[in-house]
């Protein structure tokens, strides 16, 4: 219906900063046309941010995909008797109290059948369950429609961030149906964890360990304001060796945390995690990769959501590619323009 004009907007609305990326469908290709990304202080300050973005940025469309995520989003991975998808939604709503530690006319709830058979002879089916409470999306979309902007899909930043790895495994051949990856996206005040199996994700968790506190730590060190310890942490420069020993305390809490995770999910399926791709605006830390690699014993790779994207001729690929570990988020729902 749309060709080769199915175009959307895709808003990453994080704590710090704001990333929009515009794309269309091109020919069977996502081509970015367009961008924009600012700071912004505090969340009050998140409905100026986006409309001046929209302001300066000239972007073709107003209808846009977003995430949520946060202590109201709750994702849990659940076995139930085998049934229909127009069952399990019915379902659910009788069994969703078991799962979720809010009411269940406060939320909003979708189930996807991620295997339709568990392989333990239980006769049971592995079903993901996704609770958003009401209020959080209705804040959301306010947010949205006073920046003008016409709400298409809201998705969770942990699924988000596995859409986008799975396009860009798509574009070299695809992921082994059994293959085992672990996503980190360090973003300012929280982790993101998503473990896939194939391109199907098995186990999310958010940890709140993230580049604020990267931050905190160097502001510790060296007896800096907030800002001023923002920029040594993002070019230390000739003090890298000083930023790296400040975080490292920091680094490993997280570590350990991510650790933790791997480890339920392998007790929980009997599988290993076999690799981990980073990504994030602390995903450069100094020492991070070797502290990683020492705490998972398993090949840390950082990896460029924007591979899978072709950029439209003109725009400022230099400022774009500075921004591209920050963009999983993003990426992934721009991925969204192929299922609309």
């Amino acid at each position: 219906m749309f060709g080769r004009n199915k175009r959307i907007l895709a808003l990453d609305i994080g704590s710090s900063d704001i990333k929009a990326l515009e794309v269309n469908d091109a020919g069977g290709k996502i081509e970015l046309s367009n961008f924009a990304c600012t700071k912004i202080g505090n969340q009050n300050e998140t409905i100026f941010a986006i409309r001046e973005i929209m302001r300066r940025s000239a972007f073709k469309t107003k209808r846009c995909v977003t995430s949520v995520s946060g202590r109201s989003v709750i994702v849990r991975y659940v076995n139930m008797a085998q049934m229909g998808e127009q069952e399990l939604k019915q379902a659910i709503r009788f069994e969703a109290d078991k799962y979720i530690p809010f009411e269940v006319d406060e939320v909003v709830m979708d189930t996807q059948i991620l295997e339709e058979e568990i392989a333990d002879g239980s006769g049971e089916m592995k079903v993901l369950l996704v609770a958003v409470r009401k209020n959080l999306i209705e804040e959301h979309l306010h947010l949205l429609q006073e920046a003008g902007l016409q709400s298409a899909i809201i998705d969770v930043d942990a699924f988000a961030l596995g859409n986008a790895f799975e396009m860009r495994a798509r574009e070299s051949g695809g992921l082994s149906p059994e293959k085992v990856v672990a996503l980190i996206d360090i973003g300012s005040n929280k982790t993101n964890i998503n473990i896939l199996k194939g391109g199907t994700s098995y186990f999310t968790r958010e940890v709140y360990l993230a580049g604020n506190d990267f931050s905190e730590a160097v502001s510790r060190k060296f007896n800096l304001d907030g800002q001023e310890a923002e920029r040594l942490k993002c070019n230390p420069d000739d003090q890298a060796a000083d930023v790296e020993e400040a975080i490292l305390p920091t680094l490993d809490d997280l570590g350990n945390e991510i650790q933790l995770s791997f480890d339920y999910f392998e007790n929980q399926f009997d599988r290993v995690v076999e690799e981990v791709y980073i990504s994030g605006g602390s995903a450069q830390l100094p020492g991070l990769q070797r502290a990683f690699e020492g705490a998972f014993e398993k090949s840390v790779v950082f990896w460029d959501p924007l591979e899978s994207l072709v950029i439209k001729p003109g725009l400022d690929e230099k400022a774009i590619g500075a921004l591209a570990g920050q963009l999983a988020v993003s990426v992934g729902l721009a991925s969204r323009v192929r299922r609309w």
